[in-house]
């Protein structure tokens, strides 16, 4: 008896197997080749209501430094921020022991971010000291578009005067 069916256990094996080639969904149509060409929104950065380079009083990047920074584009959609770099330009002044003469010298304290604001001890820190001729450096801002690729913002410079 089991003679009989030796011929069609090659054909339903068959067809067992064949039965996964078939898709189960419709394949994505919002695929993006990796070398197609893409053009970047026109965004712009932005912290509180600052934009670009400018120059700012003590008083006026102690404020800043609190704020938010978001990109948005001409439109004012907003866009998800993935990191950004920040660099601040500190001023000091160091003694020569010898002779007792004061001379100005600068360092730069810098970190990558993922969420914004700074965290609360770099907001203290920077609230504390900062002065004239001192600088806030927001650069590498990357973002992402609602199709998931990434583009860099503009930067925001702020000079303290």
């Amino acid at each position: 008896m089991l003679r009989k069916f030796y011929p069609f256990v090659p054909l339903f094996l068959f067809l067992l197997l064949s039965a996964g080639v078939i898709p189960a969904q419709k394949p994505d149509k919002s695929f993006i080749p990796p070398g197609a060409k893409f053009k970047r929104p026109n965004v712009k950065s932005y912290l509180g209501k600052v934009t670009g380079k400018l120059n700012l009083s003590a008083e006026e990047g102690r404020l800043l430094v609190a704020q938010q920074l978001r990109i948005v584009d001409d439109k004012n959609v907003p866009y998800v921020i993935s990191s950004y770099q920040f660099a601040y330009k500190r001023i000091g002044v160091t003694e020569d022991e010898a002779t007792g003469k004061t001379s100005p010298q600068s360092d730069i304290a810098a970190d990558r971010f993922t969420v914004s604001p700074l965290p609360a001890v770099w907001q203290k820190n920077i609230s504390d000291g900062l002065h004239r001729g001192e600088e806030l450096y927001f650069f590498d801002i990357i973002v992402f578009d609602k199709q998931g690729r990434r583009f860099f913002a503009p930067e925001i410079q702020v000079t303290i005067q």
